[in-house]
């Protein structure tokens, strides 16, 4: 059964998704929304007989903090990982799989960061230039960012929300996607985490996935609006050792469209 734990780092209380007792740790990292996105998942891994620990970023979700453009940068949020994968005791090489930004997370990890991974997977992820996506883009003019509102970034949440769910979705599920978000430090570390989005962060590390023989999944919603297929199609196509599972009728958040598909697929690789 699903839980929500914290534990310390840096001094602050990082909250994070968890079920299952025993198997393999598998850190999953979310993106532009928060550990909700993995919610739908987090038992069925563990019913497969996985660890699934899905934690909010600093200053994003329910953990503490506050991000700062510096701190929000894919750079330093790898390094933030690995130091809440060493507190909650996650061996190495670590399982890895990233949604959306946390997908570009995933992806330094393994090529350049501070942790060894076993096997990636990226789950409808930003990959080469695909990001940031207009929408977010707009807030990297550090004057956008400081004129727009705790109010204005919640509006602009659930318009993305609603969209990357690719299905009906009801008042009640979509406050419960964007309750972090009634709190101005949230919003704040989300305006942070958009004004440091940079496509360079994934392109850098192109040479070095390309030469890289790690075992890769991606799990890709095939309706995703925000993150195309044909991104996914060529990055299964240029390095090594990917491997590509398309979810059909399914869109930026596919854990909400076919939890049992997205689950399988991770299971069956995060315990080859």
């Amino acid at each position: 059964m699903t839980t929500r734990e914290t534990i310390d780092v840096d001094g602050r209380r990082a909250s994070y998704l968890t079920a299952g007792e025993r198997g393999p740790m598998v850190l999953l990292l979310h993106g532009t929304y928060w550990s909700r996105v993995w919610a739908p998942v987090i038992d069925r891994l563990a019913g497969a007989g996985l660890r699934p620990v899905a934690v909010d970023l600093p200053g994003l979700g329910r953990s503490e903090g506050e991000l700062t453009v510096e701190t929000a940068a894919v750079p330093a949020l790898a390094e933030w990982v690995a130091r809440f994968a060493a507190a909650v005791g996650a061996d190495e090489p670590v399982a890895v799989a990233g949604h959306d930004i946390g997908g570009a997370v995933a992806q330094h990890l393994l090529a350049a960061g501070p942790v060894r991974v076993r096997r990636l997977a990226l789950v409808n992820s930003v990959t080469y230039d695909s990001w940031p996506v207009a929408a977010v883009a707009r807030y990297r003019d550090p004057a956008v960012a400081a004129a727009t509102t705790a109010e204005e970034v919640l509006a602009a949440r659930r318009i993305a929300v609603a969209a990357a769910l690719a299905r009906p979705a009801t008042e009640e599920e979509l406050a419960d996607y964007l309750d972090p978000w009634t709190e101005p430090r949230v919003c704040r570390s989300w305006l942070a985490l958009a004004g440091a989005a940079d496509s360079r962060y994934t392109l850098d590390l192109v040479p070095a996935l390309r030469a890289d023989r790690t075992p890769k999944l991606l799990v890709w919603g095939e309706d995703d609006r925000f993150q195309q297929v044909r991104q996914a199609e060529q990055f299964a196509a240029e390095m090594p050792a990917t491997r590509l599972v398309r979810i059909p009728k399914a869109g930026h958040i596919p854990m909400e469209n076919d939890p049992d598909g997205v689950a399988g697929a991770l299971a069956a690789f995060f315990l080859e």
